[in-house]
Parts: structure tokens; sequence; C-alpha cells
């Protein structure tokens, strides 16, 4: 049975679905085929998580307002055409079932789209498992606290019951702003001293890393 918390939240793309470098060269490469010079590795990495829009206007501030929309249908033609090879990561399918099972709330908040991420359940098997998602295209984008606060109020569950899990440091300040104790994990988009800074519960470096915490924490 659960304990300590009641509600795990997770973040998708880089915490449970292997995306970062799939959503890195998407990026690099819708750049360059409305003729912006592609940005750095580093600063298309930074933007995953946020919501597209978002994470777009960071990646290539110097794109003009009204190539937002061209951007990012460059951006989606991209991802989309390799989204459905990418892998969850080792162990991923298994903490979420074992979790399930020991009776713990299991939820998303994500910068995916609504089609995105019902796309991906699909096709990872996982839907199932999860109460309640929200996406960055519903809510304000992270790290706004809106998509935990309406998680919670959703299924009836306080801040201090609620554990947020995430790769990135807009996971991390998500959390933060909305009360919520929060889980790094070092495997994903976001460099561990980056979000050791934020000062999470722990930063885990694999799968199996996170399930043996939770075991002891959980």
């Amino acid at each position: 049975m659960a304990g300590r918390y009641e509600l795990i939240v997770f973040d998708w793309d880089g915490t449970l679905l292997d995306s970062a470098n799939a959503i890195v060269s998407a990026i690099q490469a819708a750049a360059a085929d409305i003729g912006h010079v592609p940005p750095s590795d580093e600063r298309a990495r930074h933007v995953i998580g946020l919501g597209l829009y978002d994470a777009l206007r960071y990646a290539l501030p110097q794109l003009e307002d009204d190539r937002h929309a061209e951007m990012a249908e460059r951006y989606r033609h991209h991802y989309l055409s390799r989204d459905h090879e990418l892998p969850l990561f080792a162990g991923a399918a298994e903490l979420v079932r074992d979790l399930d099972a020991e009776g713990y709330l299991l939820a998303v908040a994500t910068g995916k789209s609504r089609k995105g991420l019902d796309r991906a359940l699909a096709a990872s098997g996982l839907g199932s498992y999860f109460r309640a998602t929200r996406c960055a295209d519903e809510c304000h984008s992270k790290p706004h606290p809106q998509m935990l606060e309406e998680l919670m109020e959703e299924l009836g569950v306080s801040p201090r019951l609620t554990l947020m899990i995430g790769d990135t440091t807009h996971d991390l300040q998500m959390a933060y702003n909305a009360g919520v104790p929060a889980l790094a994990v070092a495997y994903g988009a976001h460099e561990r001293d980056m979000l050791e800074e934020l000062s999470p519960l722990y930063c885990a470096s694999s799968t199996a890393e996170l399930r043996d915490w939770l075991r002891q924490n959980g």
C-alpha cells in the first residue's frame, strides 16, 4: 500500500520516455527548415518540458512572432516522424505498474500537447495506470503550478501527500511553486548539477535507483 505519499505525478519526456535527443533534433531541424541557424544542443535541451510555444521562443529568441506557427509546424513534422520509435527508459513501465499495484494514485504533468500525450500513452500501453493527466495546451506551461494544482484538486490529495518526479528544472520549479515535494532524475534533459541546485529530495541516476528510493521513502 502507498505510504508517505498518496499521489505521484510524473513528467513524461525525459522521465518515462527516452525522447530528449529526438526533441533536440526536431527543434534544430525545424529551425533549419525555416532558414534560421539552429540552436545549440544545450539551448534546445534546456526547453524540454515547456509548452511548445514557450520552448520555441527560448530556443530561437530571434524568431519573428509571426513565424512561431511555422516553426511549430516544422517541429511537429520532424518529431512525429519518429516518436513511434522512441522507447520508454529501461524499467519505466515496470515502475509505473508496480506503483499502481501498491496503491499509489499516478498522474502525468507534461509539456506535451493533449494530442501528443494521448498518442504517447496509447503507444506505451501505460494510459490505464494514470488517474489524471495535464498538458501544456490545457494549462499554463511549467514552471507555473497550475498543472499540479489541478491534478491535486481532481484527485483530492494535498500538496504534502503529493510527489512530483521530473528530469528538468522546470519540473522542480513547478513543484516548488505548488508546495509539492519533488524528486529529480538525472538521466533526462537537464544536467545533475542544474537539478541539484533546486534541492530535490533526491536525484536518481536511473529508474532502478528511483525505484529503490521510492521503496525506502515513498
